[in-house]
């Protein structure tokens, strides 16, 4: 039950799971580094207690472990998953539950009702140039906050409880945002307190509220909180049912009261470390580009911004922080974390969803795995099931929460294999591609939303998603025999193929790079793969840049799922043997196959000079942590 960040990070230290760096640390790309570093090796919290210019010091890799998300909340953990089951399924918590679990979901309840307390006079003013000025990758767009407490509300007159707290990445320097005039003027009653981009992705609740502000003609204001309690944080990220307040949740987890006041119409969190107060502008400014959470830049794009009105620092205050890049990273913690509490959710949510994977190691968004029911013709024989309820299961599945921006959706019927599991994915796929019938279960959807990160589509969150259902018998029997490959012969610019799991098969694509595809890409490659003996083996094909670490280890699934779901949008770059179109449904025989080249329209692959990379690690292993003895993760 901590009050801050302060308390949390002096309970991890006691506990031997915090690692203070006491030398200067510079927040251009050598503090995130170090942050990076220590999570890739399992390295415990970190607490920078000098940072170049900014007096206040920095926390990072704070949720980068089982173990320590675990430790901060062993408090209210088993009490926030009880109230979130009595939430979800109020039928099935009274029939399981005792009476002291009845009172756990009582008391978690009464925590989660935010409470009045403090005033600004708790706070001292400062301006965004006193903060760490965090640049994560050597082409970011200026200095950005990756560990941001947005909230936004309807109205003024709105109900606290109708207060939307998410996390959206904000920048506080570069491109086109004015600046404070000055220290003086920044610390003094002046309006003049500078601006900074409000990246929200669409189909956020901060977007209904911006929209409503508009339509009644007024700014809206918008509170950013860093800091306070761990609870509030983990909250921000919560995928919480409409019209239901992550400040609920907050008070859950952290088994305490969420503190607020209000200020001149702006929510203020009582504990956070630091508030930033401001309206979101009439027009909008580039924001970006900023080295995102699935492994690329994403693009300097307009967005809405913020008039700053007042930025504000309690004594002692410190500065969190995340690094984000290609997966895994510490983002990853967080998934996991939260779906341990919302499980029970997904079911209640959707009849007939047993389970989903968004997988991370393939972006998240990318690539979706979900388990559900096929009961639409419950007497028919084994041989003649077919998806059908399926269907509806997986229109539900890309209309709920973050679902909804899943770029590939493999859905297969639990009755089939009623121990198959989701997150088993050389499992998953070893199911889906047994069964899967190329003629009839391919479904796509064109012309849609896509996820604003993901710039495989045709524009800025524009592109397409495939739905691949498949219920009942094994069609075929999938191999993973590199001898198999010796009687592959491929066309000139493919080379050197791999087999990443059972029945999947990539090829190096040797030509030019990066590519614009055109029609004629694959003619030559379908006619070799026709008249391969085992293409019928191997279903699913991989055309990617680089199969040298397709070798059957961890790391290997890994980069095949990475460069697969993140390079390819499905209307373009999905083809297989013998396409068709019946009654416009697209239409192949085995193989699939999937343009995975890196195009001409996609964004920089995040990387880091190699003299930023050494720097970190010294100052890692002056301060008494060693990556030659940590455990990679």
């Amino acid at each position: 039950m901590y009050k801050s960040l302060k308390d949390a990070l002096l309970d991890l230290e006691k506990a031997g799971m915090l690692l203070r760096i006491r030398e200067e640390v510079d927040p251009y790309l050598e503090m995130p580094a170090i942050a990076r570093e220590a999570f890739a090796h399992n390295g415990l919290a970190l607490f920078f207690e000098k940072v170049k210019g900014s007096k206040f010091p920095a926390a990072a890799n704070i949720f980068g472990s089982q173990e320590r998300l675990d430790f901060l909340f062993r408090d209210t953990i088993e009490a926030t998953k009880t109230a979130v089951l009595f939430k979800s399924n109020p039928a099935q918590f009274f029939k399981q539950a005792s009476v002291k679990k009845m009172w756990t979901a009582a008391t978690a309840g009464w925590r989660a009702l935010p409470k009045r307390s403090g005033s600004i006079n708790d706070f001292e003013e400062c301006s965004l140039a006193d903060l760490p000025q965090l640049v994560c990758w050597p082409e970011d767009g200026g200095a950005f906050l990756t560990l941001p407490q947005v909230a936004s509300r309807p109205s003024e007159s709105a109900s606290i409880l109708e207060t939307n707290l998410g996390m959206y990445r904000i920048q506080i320097s570069g491109n086109d945002y004015a600046t404070a005039s000055n220290k003086a003027n920044a610390n003094a009653n002046s309006a003049d307190k500078g601006e900074c981009g409000l990246h929200y992705q669409i189909k956020r609740d901060i977007a209904k509220h911006h929209q409503k502000a508009i339509e009644e003609d007024h700014p809206l204001k918008v509170s950013i909180f860093l800091g306070g309690s761990p609870a509030h944080t983990i909250a921000s990220i919560m995928p919480m049912p409409e019209n239901l307040s992550e400040l609920v949740f907050a008070g859950m987890l952290s088994g305490r009261r969420f503190r607020y006041f209000m200020h001149e119409g702006y929510v203020v969190s009582s504990d956070a470390d630091f508030v930033i107060l401001g309206e979101v502008a009439p027009d909008l400014k580039p924001e970006g580009p900023f080295g995102d959470h699935i492994g690329y830049y994403s693009g300097k794009h307009l967005y809405p911004y913020l008039k700053v009105k007042k930025v504000l620092a309690k004594k002692d205050a410190i500065f969190p922080f995340t690094v984000v890049g290609r997966p895994p990273q510490e983002d990853t913690l967080f998934g996991s974390f939260i779906h341990q509490i919302t499980k029970p959710m997904v079911p209640a949510s959707l009849p007939g969803v047993h389970a989903v994977h968004a997988v991370d190691a393939a972006g998240v968004h990318p690539l979706c795995l979900a388990l559900g029911s096929e009961q639409f013709i419950p007497y028919a024989k084994p041989e003649n099931r077919e998806p059908l309820e399926l269907l509806k299961t997986a229109n539900a599945l890309l209309g709920f929460n973050q679902v909804s921006l899943c770029k590939y959706l493999l859905l297969a019927a639990k009755e089939d294999n009623p121990n198959l599991d989701v997150n088993d994915v050389p499992g998953f796929f070893k199911h889906i591609l047994e069964r899967a019938n190329f003629a009839r279960d391919l479904h796509f959807q064109t012309s849609t939303t896509i996820d604003t990160l993901d710039y495989t589509g045709t524009s800025l969150n524009h592109g397409s998603k495939l739905v691949i259902t498949v219920a009942g018998p094994v069609r075929r029997q999938l191999r993973n025999s590199a001898s198999d490959l010796n009687s592959l012969t491929l066309p000139q610019n493919f080379s050197n193929p791999r087999i990443a799991m059972d029945g999947v098969l990539t090829v190096q694509w040797d030509g030019a790079k990066p590519v614009t595809p055109t029609a004629d890409d694959f003619t030559e490659l379908k006619t070799a793969l026709g008249q391969w003996e085992f293409h019928e083996n191997y279903p699913w094909v991989s055309i990617i840049n680089d199969t040298s670490t397709i070798d059957g280890t961890k790391q290997s699934l890994s980069d095949f799922l990475w460069m697969t779901f993140t390079r390819s949008d499905p209307a373009q770059d999905v083809h297989g043997l013998n396409e068709q179109f019946t009654q416009k449904h697209f239409a192949i025989d085995s193989p699939i196959i999937v343009d995975a080249r890196i195009k001409t329209q996609h964004q920089k692959e995040l990387d880091l000079p190699q003299d930023v990379k050494n720097r970190a690690q010294e100052i890692l292993n002056r301060a008494g942590f060693s990556t030659n003895n940590a455990k990679e993760i």
